[in-house]
């Protein structure tokens, strides 16, 4: 289970826990990574369902996820809904040990029809010490081998339901240990599905009716009866309470859909809109338009990160990160319009994401940039382009192309491959995980590095972003060019501010700017630390107003007639 939920798909490809988009802040990370190795259709046999009913994780007043579940004597199926993100819809076959020896997991789109297939699926099954994971979806058609530990317990990504495997399988040690049952202490061996990552849960006994949980540095306190079904819960330090409700009161349960209208005493509207490009994708997204304008407004694209995400670039932490709209709002009220694109498979946007790569990510937002000059209402002459993390390596991709194009922003772009990025973000979570000894930390820097090869060979999306390298785009890029950068940031490094400015310059571009924030991460929030892993923690949901008013100055002089 993920308390953070943070980042893309709330998973991990080497480590337990978000990258953001790594937590999606929109890096292809680790955790983005590790949705290419999940998914798979199964059926379990007709039984009697011994429990069923729902979990709902909420974030600081903000409902994230809502998994269905029902349990036979030997088996878990589940459908499981994260906010804006995948839906998972897996069957456990369990064990009266309480391990998973068989995994079947269907990974679908965010914005997929109730009868629309799988995007990717896979089946896991625990083989002595190994799991062997056999996954299938889009150009995906691999079978791999994550080495563990016999007796380890698999665990789903964001799952509740598997997680009361472990506190059912404590109830069950307690009732066979020699000591008093609410005082023994238990250590069980769990492999993260989404990474492959081996990790000891340490489950403490709090009086007849709690179990205190620690895993990959994360504390989960749970409400368990006697058998060990969890009642309810919270991991405090990242605000996330969970909840246990009953069969009728599930089916009931929909996740919200986002607002994205303009506030009721903005000085601009907001109107929906499409844009086609090509005849397999139709991107749907906001255009917000300044009042009372005399003549035509100038015009910005925002780009997302890495995963896919809406068109606010929503993260659920901190009661949901939407930097896009904040952005949104602040250029609208300095007469600039905003188009603002829910990804490809995301929300009113079609396309497969699965398929594709920034190459054709680009190609989207030449579509939307197209689309603006067409309108009699924006100014052809005055349009331009904000990226963030992938998104700052997007942008340069349009603009190398598009000449007319008045200005882009890139807010955490990168300058290194992604080979380089990835397995900075690895090692770095790998050397601040206080509970990996050093031999562990070496494994896991072999299994990351092998997993990482594989993708490469089977993701389009992969291959080009591992192989990609930014600066060769930068050379030729001739638009001013205004680079934001936290210093504290984990995914995008902030010395890559400076070297994509270099590479900008090098091919001749004179207008190349850089502001690096002291003590903010990759969201653009004020964090000394900037390690991904305390994202939840965050104690606002807002990017700083400083860099904001840095964003906007700057476009506002570009951006004049």
């Amino acid at each position: 289970m993920n308390a953070e939920l943070a980042r893309n798909v709330p998973i991990t490809l080497v480590i337990a826990k978000h990258s953001t988009k790594s937590m999606k802040s929109r890096l292809p990370t680790a955790a983005l990574l590790s949705l290419a190795i999940l998914a798979t259709a199964a059926s379990s046999r007709a039984q009697t369902v011994t429990d069923r009913g729902a979990f709902i994780l909420m974030q600081r007043g903000d409902t994230v996820a809502i998994e269905r579940f029902a349990r036979t004597a030997d088996s878990i199926t589940v459908d499981l809904t994260v906010k804006m993100q995948a839906r998972f819809v897996y069957v456990a076959k369990t064990a009266k040990d309480f391990t998973i020896p068989q995994l079947a997991i269907q990974v679908y789109l965010p914005n997929a029809a109730p009868d629309a297939p799988a995007a990717q699926t896979a089946m896991l099954t625990m083989k002595g010490d190994s799991v062997i994971a056999e996954i299938r979806g889009g150009s995906q058609n691999v079978t791999q081998r994550i080495k563990t530990v016999a007796g380890a317990v698999m665990q789903p990504p964001s799952s509740t339901a598997s997680f009361e495997q472990l506190t059912m399988k404590m109830r069950a040690l307690q009732r066979a240990s020699a000591v008093n049952a609410f005082e023994a202490q238990h250590s069980i061996p769990v492999v993260a599905t989404g990474g492959g990552a081996t990790l000891n849960a340490t489950l403490t006994p709090v009086g007849s009716d709690s179990i205190v949980v620690n895993v990959a540095g994360q504390e989960y306190r749970l409400r368990v009866d006697p058998v060990g079904r969890i009642l309810g819960g919270a991991a405090p330090a990242v605000g996330v309470t969970i909840s246990r409700v009953d069969q009728a009161t599930a089916a009931k349960l929909v996740l919200g859909k986002p607002d994205y209208s303009a506030p009721r005493d903005a000085p601009y509207s907001n109107e929906e809109i499409t844009v086609q490009n090509g005849p397999g994708v139709v991107l749907g997204g906001t255009l917000t338009l300044p009042k009372n304008a005399k003549s035509r407004v100038p015009a910005v694209v925002t780009i997302t990160g890495s995963g896919q995400q809406d068109r606010d670039e929503y993260l659920p932490i901190a009661g949901g990160y939407r930097p896009f709209r904040q952005i949104a709002d602040t250029l609208g009220r300095r007469g600039i319009a905003v188009l603002r694109l829910d990804d490809r498979g995301v929300g009113s946007s079609t396309g497969n994401p699965t398929t594709s790569t920034s190459l054709d990510f680009a190609g989207d937002i030449r579509a939307a940039v197209t689309y603006l000059r067409g309108r009699s209402d924006i100014d052809p002459a005055r349009i331009g382009l904000i990226g963030h993390s992938e998104g700052g390596l997007i942008a340069p991709l349009v603009a190398v192309s598009d000449s007319k194009l008045k200005a882009i922003v890139l807010m955490a772009g990168p300058a290194y491959n992604g080979r380089q990025i990835i397995t900075y973000q690895q090692n770095y979570a790998l050397e601040h995980d206080t509970t990996l000894t050093a031999a562990k930390r070496d494994s896991l820097r072999r299994i990351g590095a092998a997993q990482i090869d594989s993708l490469g060979g089977t993701s389009p999306w992969v291959r080009f972003f591992l192989a990609y390298t930014p600066d060769t785009t930068a050379k030729k890029v001739k638009v001013p060019v205004l680079i934001l950068q936290g210093s504290t940031d984990r995914q995008v490094t902030a010395e890559q501010a400076e070297k994509l400015a270099a590479a900008f310059r090098s091919g001749g571009n004179s207008d190349v700017t850089v502001h690096v924030f002291p003590d903010h991460n990759h969201l653009f929030i004020q964090d000394p630390s900037g390690n991904p892993q305390g994202y939840a923690r965050l104690s606002t949901n807002k990017v700083d107003p400083v860099v904001l008013g840095a964003l906007v100055d700057w476009l506002t002089l570009k951006l004049q007639p």
